[in-house]
């Protein structure tokens, strides 16, 4: 047997050759936590601003595998916050998803990443998310929000609320079997926020409340991976770098007549009056009711006579006057230049077809 000498092997593992000496270091993770985290598997739904600060520090910390999910591409107004794109991705138009498997393999190439670009919906939520110890919430929206706590109650698979908008960060755990057990997001937002609702564009979004809300996130999904839910959090939590005013309410206990951790009525991942989307309050409407393949080649060809078409292996683009129309390979589009769902339907079916 070949015998290796204990300076060699004081090399091998020397703080300045191992990724991780220093999270091994820090007592809560050490070697046994750095092993868990290296088998352990993330789901991030959505990677804008938020999923990409939270999927870049995952990367760093050594989980092994990440699914990623997400609809959009990347566009040049995402890089003030989004901090594992670049302008390379922006003028490519690249979706997010793959844009960040591409980062992430440069990253840490150990890594695994499943990137999905797709919509979370009823219909694939379940088989996106199969597989995952912990779903992180990195959307836009409550409906979608609404849909990943049917899944994780249903499939008893913890996940992680985060929210960012303009100054303000929020988060909450939601655990949803165990001696830890917490509220569910439907039992702290029995419905949700009433009137109108703020986004990035009308509020805009500082980086800064972007990496304090990743940073709660993956660090509270850090004590979940290493087996050590005792010390995680167990309120709502919300906090305004601006101001410095924060709050924090009790989310520890479920509320008993909960219509989802109590009753089992999962409304949302029956699809139950499930809208069209409005995107991000970006003047844009997504068109998701016809799921097949799309033949790139053969759209542009018969688009390029009606206006500008580009496209990849993974989406096209056509611009016709103040409309884009994004189409993804599964036939999901994104319509640019109008709120109104109706004007949307008319645009798709006049360009895509119905």
């Amino acid at each position: 047997m070949t015998q290796v000498s204990t300076n060699s092997l004081q090399a091998a593992y020397s703080p300045e050759t191992d990724r991780y000496s220093r999270q091994r270091l820090f007592p809560a993770i050490g070697a046994e936590g750095q092993r868990k985290l290296a088998t352990s598997h993330v789901a991030l739904v959505g990677c804008g601003a938020t999923g990409a600060a939270a999927a870049g520090l995952l990367a760093r910390a050594g989980v092994g595998t990440l699914t990623i999910i997400d609809r959009d591409f990347v566009e040049p107004s995402n890089l003030q916050r989004q901090m594992l794109f670049t302008e390379a991705d922006a003028e490519e138009a690249l979706p997010k998803a793959e844009a960040a498997r591409r980062r992430i393999a440069e990253i840490n190439a150990d890594v695994t990443v499943h990137a999905h670009i797709a919509d979370f919906t009823p219909a694939n939520a379940a088989e996106l998310a199969a597989g995952a110890d912990v779903i992180l919430d990195a959307t836009d929206n409550f409906e979608t929000r609404y849909l990943i706590n049917d899944l994780a109650i249903q499939t008893n698979t913890p996940w992680i609320y985060a929210a960012a908008i303009g100054s303000y960060a929020a988060t909450m755990n939601i655990l949803p079997t165990g001696d830890f057990r917490t509220a569910c997001l439907a039992c702290i937002f029995p419905e949700p926020p009433g009137g109108t609702v703020e986004t990035c564009d009308t509020a805009g979004i500082l980086n800064t409340a972007v990496n304090f809300t990743a940073s709660l996130q993956v660090t509270e999904t850090l004590k979940l991976l290493t087996n050590q839910p005792s010390v995680m959090r167990r309120t709502l939590v919300s906090y305004d770098l601006w101001t410095g005013e924060h709050s924090e309410v009790k989310a520890g206990k479920p509320r008993s007549t909960c219509e989802v951790c109590g009753q089992h009525n999962f409304r949302h991942l029956a699809g139950e009056g499930r809208p069209h989307i409005t995107l991000c309050g970006r003047n844009s409407v997504q068109i998701h009711e016809h799921h097949r393949p799309v033949d790139f080649s053969s759209l542009s060809e018969r688009l390029k006579p009606l206006g500008d078409v580009r496209f990849n292996s993974m989406m096209l683009r056509f611009q016709h006057g103040a409309y884009t129309l994004s189409v993804f390979a599964d036939g999901r589009t994104v319509i640019q230049g109008t709120d109104e769902v109706p004007r949307a339907r008319a645009l798709y079916a006049r360009f895509i077809g119905s």
